[in-house]
């Protein structure tokens, strides 16, 4: 049976956690910042946990992360 290939894009943007939850950044942090309010830019550079509804694709694109 031959290795699954890793998606470099989605190893790029998702890490695992040691309990197995699959976190990533938020959007909205890129620019037109200056519009923002400081507490939503200060809240949006805290890693996020991703939905569960999306972890199961996530998972199979980095099979080994």
């Amino acid at each position: 049976m031959p290795k699954i290939k890793t998606n470099r894009g989605a190893a790029k943007r998702f890490k695992r956690t040691a309990s197995g939850d699959v976190k990533c950044h938020s959007s909205h942090r890129r620019h037109i910042l200056t519009k923002k309010p400081t507490k939503r830019k200060r809240q949006l550079r805290a890693p996020k946990r991703l939905h569960k509804s999306d972890v199961r694709s996530a998972l199979r694109m980095i099979p080994y992360c």
